[in-house]
């Protein structure tokens, strides 16, 4: 089979960035790491950048397009000491909600795509998911452990609206009285509160909602199709008003882009009756790293070096480490557990006091997630009989 090449971002001249489209996190199909050819684009002198910029523009927007899939499993084990739950699920794999930051970019690359544009525009559903999930919990020797729903990409993008997965997955955790978490930035999780407030009442659900900023314009580029900052808050007043207990997390904070607005959206949050408060620094696992500094020098060019510093400083990376060497590339990210999800040193420290202290005046207690309720489990009654039904069949 022939391989494969994606084009990766264009060499350009300094002071211009990769070209931004309205709703997309990046415009770049950028190379995978398991890519054995890319192929890098410059400027060979017979255009200019006008002309570039004109036919980007002039290019009809990325369309969205979703592959359905029926798996095999859905739930995953965690073994990470940085997480604080042992069981996870996702209705989807890649999201069109285009965050730059989104730490899951790179799990497009073990299905063949981009990490970059595919990442938001390639979805695939697991429209089984509730089936699956129902046959994975009639198991004789499963052992119920909080359920962390959207852990890798949001269970509540806007596919979601058409295709209900994440509410069939819900309903079968309903009936088996099966506690879960539920992790997303999208308002559409207000459509489920007939689901989730009875069990956030038995003890068996909570809520984490993603709040990176209050500013709707640094917002739209920088997860353009997730839920306004304003819209979240209104879905945390709604949760909490029908007696779900929602925690918000100030995610990702990056230095010199969103730091700023750390006290405001705890205060914010308090004032919309979230119940804890937790939250983690920029991390830039594989291919996020580049995209990001894509994005910079899009955005940001002015102060793309400062913010790449900092974020460098917050992963104890060493200056020696911070530039391309004798064939070594530079990093910018640590992904050891213990300090990938909060930093090290004096500027994650910094960060640490200030969530603290404004926790501290606004009544709420910082931590992740809370205690729940695995008494209540029953396995799924179908899959109950099929199972009993074959028990007796070795009798017969």
């Amino acid at each position: 089979m022939p391989t494969r090449i994606i084009p990766i971002i264009p060499a350009m001249p300094s002071g211009h960035g990769p070209s931004s489209r309205k709703g997309r996190g990046t415009t770049v199909r950028i190379a995978h790491r398991f890519e054995r050819d890319n192929r890098d684009v410059f400027d060979d002198g017979w255009a200019t950048l006008g002309d570039e910029a004109q036919a980007a523009d002039q290019a009809p927007p990325p369309a969205t397009s979703v592959t359905e899939e029926r798996v095999k499993s859905m739930l995953t084990r965690n073994t990470s000491p940085d997480i604080p739950f042992a069981l996870s699920l996702n209705p989807y794999r890649g999201c069109e909600h285009g965050c730059i930051y989104c730490y899951a970019r790179p799990t497009h690359s073990y299905l063949d795509l981009s990490p970059g544009l595919d990442f938001e525009t390639r979805l695939i559903a697991k429209v089984n998911a509730a089936s699956v999930l129902e046959r994975e919990l009639a198991r004789p020797g499963y052992a119920p452990s909080p359920i962390a729903i959207g852990s890798v990409t949001d269970a509540y993008q806007p596919i979601e609206r058409r295709l209900r997965i994440t509410r069939a997955v819900l309903q079968v955790l309903g009936d088996c009285a099966h506690p879960y978490t539920v992790i997303t930035k999208s308002a559409g999780i207000e459509r489920d509160i007939d689901l989730i407030a009875p069990a956030a009442q038995a003890g068996r659900a909570w809520v984490s909602v993603s709040i990176t900023t209050l500013d709707g314009a640094l917002a739209r580029i920088l997860e353009p199709r997730a839920a306004s900052p304003a819209r979240r808050l209104q879905a945390v007043r709604a949760l909490s008003g029908a007696g779900i207990a929602v925690g918000v997390n100030v995610a990702p904070i990056i230095p010199f882009i969103n730091d700023g607005d750390i006290e405001h959206i705890v205060e914010a949050a308090a004032r919309a009756g979230a119940s804890s408060v937790h939250h983690t620094v920029l991390r830039l696992p594989w291919e996020v790293a580049p995209l990001f500094r894509q994005w910079l020098e899009t955005h940001f060019p002015a102060r793309a070096a400062r913010v790449m510093a900092r974020v460098q400083d917050l992963h104890g990376i060493e200056a020696a480490q911070r530039t391309p060497h004798a064939g070594r590339t530079a990093r910018d990210y640590d992904a050891r557990f213990g300090q990938r999800m909060h930093g090290t040193g004096p500027w994650a420290d910094l960060i640490r006091q200030r969530i603290a202290k404004v926790s501290a005046r606004c009544g709420l207690p910082r931590g992740g997630l809370p205690a729940l309720n695995c008494s209540a489990f029953r396995r799924p009654a179908a899959w109950q009989a099929v199972g009993d039904a074959r028990q007796a069949s070795l009798f017969d």
